[in-house]
């Protein structure tokens, strides 16, 4: 049956003016039998905004495209959707903790590392493209790619990240840790100048996916900011 096929292709804009990120974002959108749509320039992004809002799933964004550059792109995009698109920034383009506290409020969905290797990319696309099948669990999860550092025993290994919640993060890696394992990460919030260090386990495992990590100790101040990331990001994008 066609149709069924037809419903589960998604459209992506994909704004950067890096040949090298458009050409591998396009790559992982395609390959996964979706529709991606590149431009390099807020010109050429607000016009397919404008032009294709109906059929557009979800945007990713350089946040220093030429001539536009900052949150006034988003707040532009947002009089033409009305606040209707999910929208992505990639991470590494973000200047400054007050462009995520503004970005927070004008809905932002989360931010995605514009570095990601291919295979990566769209497992941290997936919960924005099915919404429906990424239910929210019982505490507000907000997508999040970027890099994070985690240690068990004298072992480093480097990934990304898939989402933050109060109470831990996901992690983007083929070789997850056994459920229980002890762990400690290092990451760096988008906007920070600082690492956030915590402890935890490893509170569930799937070699598809990677694994989830349950803090158990957060400094105080380093859970402020992430309370705060999570709270701004998830109620501002939450549909009314």
């Amino acid at each position: 049956m066609m149709a069924s096929t037809s419903v589960s292709t998604k459209t992506v804009v994909v704004a950067d003016d890096t040949a090298f990120v458009r050409d591998r974002f396009r790559t992982a959108i395609e390959q996964a039998g979706h529709k991606a749509i590149v431009v390099k320039s807020a010109a050429e992004l607000l016009a397919r905004v404008r032009a294709d809002l109906d059929q557009i799933d979800l945007i990713i964004v350089d946040l220093r495209l030429p001539h536009a550059p900052g949150v006034d792109l988003i707040r532009s995009i947002r009089k033409l959707d009305d606040g209707r698109l999910p929208v992505l920034i990639f991470s590494g383009t973000i200047a400054s903790a007050d462009e995520v506290r503004e970005l927070a409020a004008l809905g932002v969905a989360g931010y995605v590392n514009e570095y990601s290797a291919v295979q990566h990319i769209l497992p941290s696309l997936a919960p924005h493209l099915f919404p429906d099948n990424f239910n929210r669990r019982s505490s507000p999860r907000v997508v999040l790619g970027i890099p994070i550092q985690y240690r068990f025993g004298n072992t480093i290994a480097a990934a990304l990240t898939l989402n933050l919640s109060h109470g831990g993060i996901a992690i983007r890696t083929t070789s997850p840790l056994d459920g229980g394992a002890k762990i400690k990460v290092r990451f760096r919030m988008p906007g920070s100048k600082k690492d956030i260090d915590a402890e935890g386990h490893v509170a569930w495992s799937d070699r598809r996916v990677g694994m989830g990590i349950q803090f158990e100790i957060v400094d105080p101040a380093n859970q402020a900011v992430i309370d705060q990331f999570v709270d701004a990001h998830f109620f501002s994008n939450r549909k009314a």
